[in-house]
């Protein structure tokens, strides 16, 4: 079985969560990606909201939110995405950087159009009464 690893930020606004849509790819994600080698949860977390977002996580408000896994989406089954999920304040307006083709504010009727990982993060955040 392989394992990507990935750290995602949680941000949510009016009972909805932020998700990008990178270019190329056919479903939303929570802004986050791969980490870099050596490189910790929080620098990743930093590093990939300023590159997808353009805004500046503030370190001192980063929250770990949960960890979640599941089936890879468009990967060879077995392969999974382990997804650790913060939630941060930032400073800045959140713009598409050039590899995001959009983002927008998704909820539980927009299930088709996000990764299984993202699924259990939805749920989760619907049973805690945080997305509708």
């Amino acid at each position: 079985m392989k394992l990507i690893d990935k750290i995602a930020l949680i941000y949510v606004k009016d009972k909805r969560i932020l998700c990008t849509l990178s270019k190329g790819k056919d479903i939303y994600y929570l802004p986050g990606g791969k980490r870099e080698k050596d490189e910790s949860d929080t620098d990743t977390l930093i590093r990939e909201c300023k590159e997808e977002l353009n805004v500046e996580i503030i370190k001192d408000t980063i929250q770990y939110y949960g960890t979640f896994e599941a089936q890879a989406h468009a990967k060879d089954e077995g392969i999974l995405v382990k997804m650790t999920c913060y939630i941060a304040d930032f400073n800045g307006d959140i713009k598409p950087s050039s590899e995001i083709e959009s983002i927008n504010w998704l909820n539980c009727n927009d299930l088709e159009k996000i990764s299984q990982v993202d699924k259990l993060i939805f749920d989760d955040l619907n049973k805690k009464g945080l997305i509708s």
